[in-house]
């Protein structure tokens, strides 16, 4: 998972990037309004993490041009302002959660998960990889004109790695997105879905890099 944290105060935002990064997430920092958006357009991510009291751009600037090109990422405010009123003004603006400063990085982060799972059971889309199609509105299968029946578990791994066909996912990603609570990923019960979803798939559509994850082309 990909984040963008946007904030002016540095030892804050190293601090929150440390935190994210030894929890297995991929982080981009911006310190100000205008480097936020040059990133934010120039790279694809899973959340944005958005303080409002911002140099040469405001967050809630920010949060309006975010919602005019995409409605769907999550984005958590993370700020000072505290009052009812400014919580009840970014949540209207589009942004998905809202947390006043002072926080508890627990709390953040588990805001974050809720987030992800949110968003990505939520996701509708046709996707087609080769020969083979998801339709996540109806959770469908095809390869050819063939349905593909998988379990719960299976069909969450499988479209899980459609939504990011062409990247490696690692299992600890997958685990965090598919399951409601901890799976150990080296014990049976991770393997034992990825082995039978390959029976039911066409060779070697779900591939693997030893060492960091799965993937389809």
């Amino acid at each position: 998972m990909k984040l963008l944290i946007i904030e002016d105060e540095y030892s804050l935002m190293n601090a929150l990037a440390k935190g994210f990064h030894k929890l297995g997430y991929t982080v981009d920092t911006a310190g100000d309004g205008e480097q936020a958006l040059e990133f934010y357009y120039s790279n694809l991510y899973n959340l944005v993490i958005l303080d409002l009291n911002l140099p040469k751009l405001d967050g809630l600037d920010i949060l309006t041009e975010i919602r005019k090109e995409n409605k769907e990422i999550p984005v958590l405010i993370l700020s000072a302002r505290n009052e009812v009123s400014d919580k009840i003004k970014g949540l209207d603006m589009g942004a998905n959660d809202y947390l006043a400063k002072p926080f508890y990085f627990n709390e953040l982060e588990a805001r974050v998960r809720a987030l992800l799972r949110r968003n990505f059971k939520t996701v509708s889309a046709v996707i087609i990889c080769g020969e083979v199609k998801l339709d996540t509105s109806l959770k469908n299968i095809f390869y050819n004109a063939d349905e593909i029946s998988l379990t719960k578990k299976e069909y969450g791994i499988f479209e899980y790695l459609m939504l990011n066909k062409g990247r490696v996912v690692s299992g600890e990603e997958i685990i965090e997105a598919v399951w409601e609570s901890d799976v150990d990923i080296f014990t049976n019960v991770f393997k034992v879905h990825i082995n039978a979803m390959r029976k039911k798939l066409p060779k070697d559509f779900i591939k693997n890099v030893k060492g960091q994850g799965y993937y389809v082309e």
